[in-house]
């Protein structure tokens, strides 16, 4: 199956995911604590479930990495998933979530998709084959200064406790941006970047499931995605910036300043 095809079944599985989470969202649920601030729900076991239920069947024996379930890399293929991106919102009935599959081979996304049922948004893309939002194009923004620049960046769960917390980045850059927004997943940062609602997206300590789909969309949107540093992107190192070319070196200008400002004060 080619990459265009394996795009058509990973849609097909996201949005079969995000009609069952609708079913739940609004309702009571089972919620559970992975630490002070960090949910689940069953509605994110139950639509993990699903998944992983549809890519056995439809790729026999490739490996899966699930925020939930874990998992392992393969080095050939492994599909990454997120049942739900956003359960902090999605348990306040805040209808800001999705949902995120990821097919990565060599540690490179070749598939991505993230379908936000609230708006009924399927974003996807496979490498070399451009971007798109229900099946149109899409294209970053073409915002070059950071002075015009709307931003969209999240915090860790550990923001309360650890000194690496994105605060001092956050305070930085809504001091130079027009705007810097918070939503709560980092998929849909991804996704409204890639198509240019939001001008740059910037965030440290995700997971691999928070942002395997929505770089490649990015990418392929026409952006770039690199860590803080303007590297190539680790998916598993958990820091990134995303948004178009031409603007991100203010990015990593302004995130050197917040690592230089916390070093000095020890």
């Amino acid at each position: 199956m080619d990459s265009p095809s394996i795009r058509r079944t990973a849609e097909r599985i996201a949005r079969g995911a995000g009609e069952l989470l609708l079913g739940y969202f609004g309702g009571p649920l089972g919620i559970e604590h992975k630490g002070s601030v960090d949910l689940v729900t069953n509605a994110d076991r139950a639509a993990e479930d699903w998944i992983l239920e549809e890519l056995r069947r439809e790729f026999p024996g490739q490996a899966v990495l699930a925020e939930e379930a874990g998992g392992a890399v393969d080095a050939s293929a492994t599909w990454i998933v997120d049942p739900l991106d956003g359960t902090t919102n999605f348990a306040h009935g805040l209808p800001i979530w999705s949902v995120s599959i990821a097919w990565v081979v060599g540690g490179a996304p070749e598939v991505g998709v993230v379908f936000d049922p609230s708006r009924g948004e399927c974003f996807s893309a496979a490498r070399g084959h451009g971007a798109t939002r229900n099946g149109e194009p899409i294209a970053v923004s073409t915002c070059r200064e950071l002075g015009n620049a709307v931003l969209v960046t999240g915090f860790p769960y550990d923001v309360q406790t650890s000194d690496v917390n994105n605060l001092d980045h956050f305070a930085n850059f809504i001091r130079r941006a027009r705007a810097v927004r918070r939503l709560g997943s980092a998929a849909i940062d991804l996704c409204w970047t890639a198509c240019g609602r939001f001008d740059a997206f910037w965030e440290l300590k995700l997971k691999a499931w928070d942002m395997a789909a929505g770089a490649l969309i990015v990418r392929e949107a026409g952006g770039d995605v690199t860590d803080f540093g303007g590297g190539d992107l680790d998916l598993f190192a958990g820091e990134v910036t995303a948004g178009p070319p031409e603007l991100l070196p203010s990015l990593w200008e302004v995130l050197a300043r917040g690592k230089r400002t916390r070093s000095a004060g020890g």
